[in-house]
């Protein structure tokens, strides 16, 4: 049973082996310069205007929680688009149970001007 997993375990190993490597090679390697415009955060080739640890927006939030959903609901539709004649009228009505919820959440945050900017 144990035998199985030799593969998977040697494969670990080599790759554990050849991150170590990388690493300590770029020890040794890489330059060791530090000047004061090195350590500074570097953002888009541009100074920084305000500090990052400042708060975001909620807006930012709403935005990514949209489109995670969004994107879980895209990943519901390919399977159901591919079955479809398979499925037949089960398969539409619950994918229109699944779906109306999201719709209407989604007229809901057009409606609040969640996704003004």
């Amino acid at each position: 049973m144990l035998a199985e997993y030799s593969g998977v375990l040697i494969t670990l190993v080599i790759a554990l082996l050849i991150a170590g490597g990388l690493l300590t090679a770029q020890v040794f390697a890489g330059p060791k310069r530090r000047f004061a415009e090195k350590l500074e955060p570097f953002e888009c080739g541009e100074r920084q205007i305000v500090s990052p640890r400042q708060r975001f927006a909620v807006k930012f939030y709403l935005v990514a929680i949209l489109f995670v959903v969004f994107d879980v609901e895209a990943l519901f539709f390919y399977p159901w688009g591919a079955l479809f004649t398979e499925l037949g009228w089960h398969g539409y009505w619950a994918m229109v149970v699944f779906t109306v919820p999201l719709v209407v959440g989604l007229l809901y945050e057009w409606m609040k001007g969640a996704l003004e900017w």
